[in-house]
């Protein structure tokens, strides 16, 4: 029987990853954490309990009462907010990522560990149209720079102490769960709820700046097929490419005014337009493909459908 660990529950990924993995294994079975206390019902029936991923003592005692076997870790600063504090960004990041691989060491019955690294670990020096993933990785961002530093870890954990740590580069993400946290793809999350609110949204970002997006439940459902794969099949042990949808600001706009005619947009791009410069347009995820057999679902109009069906419920009255 599997015992597992989600760190950063109440983040993006980890609010709707806590609900399906309890519906695989079982809602006593998944111990949902985070930093504070999160909103009421998101995470649904099951254990919670406040835990901070940097005290490693309160870490490994936890790990060790409730015999766990797997470790997501998903608490992070994020690419925008770490530009504003990025010392303190660099020691979140690595340092609660060491705590976990020193306690995967260490602990025998924890056998799996996810990480998540980004998009982020590429830089301007990297081809960004199907970024490869073998390549060029000069990050300019401290976030970009704490996610490749993270993967020669979680690659040096396997190769010389045999810790089975597994990984992907997110995209940008979208979902209608939880609200923006910070993050430079932002802005494809923030503009459903300005839309259904205002009627109206200033982007960060130009009309054609292009990003990899995915749809939140073919990532959640990427994440757990990773982790389910049988470790022979792996060939990744730093963090595998994921892609998604090559989506500009304009093209969304274009989609949800397909179902809000009059919905209207400005752009004023700020420090992020950097970071998104730097970032890949596209990317080749075929090891993902041949490896663990990722396939994507969603298309950018069946994600603005439901993105916008979802958030009016959420909202509206």
């Amino acid at each position: 029987m599997e015992n597992i660990l989600v760190i950063g529950a109440a983040g993006q990924i980890g609010s709707e990853l806590v609900v399906e993995l309890r519906k695989i294994y079982g809602n006593q079975r998944v111990y949902a954490t985070d930093i504070k206390q999160p909103p009421p019902d998101l995470l649904g029936e099951g254990p919670f309990q406040v835990l901070d991923v940097m005290d490693d003592k309160q870490l490994i005692h936890f790990i060790i009462r409730h015999r766990i076997s797997q470790i997501y870790h998903l608490a992070a600063v994020l690419s925008g907010n770490a530009e504003k504090l990025p010392t303190q960004a660099w020691k979140i990041n690595m340092d609660s990522l060491m705590n976990i691989l020193e306690v995967a060491k260490m602990v025998e019955e924890v056998k799996k560990v996810f990480w998540p690294s980004s998009i982020a670990v590429f830089g301007p020096t990297t081809p960004r149209v199907n970024t490869p993933q073998l390549t060029v990785m000069e990050p300019i961002t401290v976030y970009g720079v704490s996610k490749l530093a993270g993967e020669r870890w979680c690659d040096y954990y396997f190769n010389r102490y045999g810790v089975d740590v597994r990984s992907l580069r997110y995209p940008g993400l979208i979902s209608y769960k939880t609200e923006p946290g910070g993050g430079t793809t932002d802005y494809a999350v923030e503009i459903f709820y300005q839309a259904i609110r205002n009627g109206t949204f200033e982007c960060f970002l130009g009309e054609d700046t292009a990003l990899p997006m995915l749809f939140m439940p073919d990532a959640i459902q990427a994440t757990i097929q990773l982790m389910e794969a049988e470790r022979s099949r792996l060939t990744v042990h730093s963090s595998y490419n994921l892609g998604g949808m090559s989506i500009t600001p304009g093209q969304l706009h274009r989609a949800i005014r397909q179902h809000i005619p009059d919905f209207g947009i400005s752009y004023r791009p700020d420090f992020r337009q950097a970071i998104a410069d730097s970032w890949p347009q596209s990317v080749d995820d075929t090891f993902a493909r041949v490896d663990w057999g990722f396939e994507q679902t969603y298309d950018l109009e069946k994600m603005t459908g439901i993105m916008l069906k979802e958030i009016k419920n959420k909202i509206i009255p």
